[in-house]
């Protein structure tokens, strides 16, 4: 039986999926606001960057992968207009119907479906963008996953990953405690779950730094990458263009 990481312990890699979607399930309630905690509200400016760096078009059709609550598929569909489409999709069902029941508070309806991302229900070349938030560094086959991302995507197509990643080093240290010792007390009080809070900073240590993740979208059919670091590398969006 193959194993991956789950954090830092080895699982099988069949067990890996479930334990992520326990993770979700049990943090939507709360999601949002612990973003908002954890992040001092920088997840807001990330997220608005990267909406910003997609550059969409009135009519431009956008896969929203590990879309979650929603707030990049809102912000999407303001930019694609009525002519346009956004699919929000999500491997975890707690977390999508958060998410769609806060696009519909919105007054804004898209599709929205519980998919894989290494294996997506899309065809070839039909979206002009696709994004995915605070996703990759769950999934369990990324290769898998980035290579579907680039098959849906149309020639000249852009992929925006927006991922926590490896941290400038003179931070290290403040983040390693921030992240160990704050970001679980804080899960604890907030939304009762210190366990989940502690696999996210595990994740995060876990998961390619940027050089590497560029690699890994070459290797996947990017023509070109570039990565940009959000808040001293705390987080990077790397932008893939498929050739």
């Amino acid at each position: 039986m193959a194993t991956t990481h789950f954090g830092f312990e080895s699982v099988n890699e069949d067990d890996k999926a479930r334990r992520v979607r326990g993770v979700f399930d049990s943090v939507a309630p709360r999601y949002d606001l612990m973003n908002d905690l954890m992040s001092m509200g920088l997840h807001r400016a990330w997220k608005a960057y990267t909406v910003m760096v997609a550059n969409l078009r009135e009519g431009s059709r956008v896969l929203d992968i590990a879309g979650g609550t929603g707030d990049l598929a809102l912000a999407f569909a303001k930019k694609v207009g009525p002519t346009g489409q956004v699919v929000h999709t999500d491997i975890n069902e707690a977390m999508l119907r958060t998410g769609r029941d806060r696009l519909l508070d919105a007054g804004v309806a898209v599709p929205t479906l519980v998919c894989d991302a290494e294996k997506l229900p899309f065809a070839d070349g039909h979206f002009d963008a696709v994004s995915v938030a605070f996703g990759l560094r769950n999934m369990t086959h990324k290769d898998a996953a980035l290579a579907e991302m680039n098959r849906v995507l149309k020639p000249g197509g852009k992929l925006l990953v927006l991922e926590f990643s490896k941290v400038a080093r003179p931070l290290e240290k403040v983040y390693d405690w921030y992240s160990f010792s704050v970001l679980p007390r804080l899960g604890k009080l907030v939304a009762g779950d210190d366990a989940s809070y502690r696999y996210l900073a595990e994740s995060i240590r876990m998961h390619p730094g940027q050089q590497e993740l560029k690699a890994m979208m070459k290797k996947g059919g990017f023509g070109h990458v570039d990565y940009h670091n959000l808040t001293g590398g705390v987080v990077a969006l790397h932008v893939g263009i498929k050739c």
